[in-house]
């Protein structure tokens, strides 16, 4: 059941990551893939910032979309703005 809501806050926050920052996206599967690393990387930045909890599927998507936008700006910036693949 956890897998199942890793891939559905997945696929929330990558499209939605993909609506913010100005892109065509990756693709289904690259906007999930894209949507769970952003979630651990917001979950590690939550927890070093000391606002680790669980505030629920809110909390948990709004996390997701953070670090899913810092990973896309990484990435962006280290491909010089070109598409790159992940």
């Amino acid at each position: 059941m956890y897998i199942l809501w890793w891939i559905i806050v997945g696929l929330i926050a990558g499209y939605i990551t993909g609506k913010l920052m100005k892109g065509s996206g990756y693709g289904a599967l690259m906007d999930i893939v894209v949507g769970i690393v952003g979630a651990i990387i917001g979950g590690f930045i939550m927890r070093a910032v000391g606002m680790a909890g669980s505030g629920g599927a809110i909390y948990t998507i709004l996390v997701a979309i953070l670090g899913a936008v810092i990973l896309t700006f990484i990435v962006r910036l280290v491909s010089g703005g070109r598409r790159a693949q992940l």
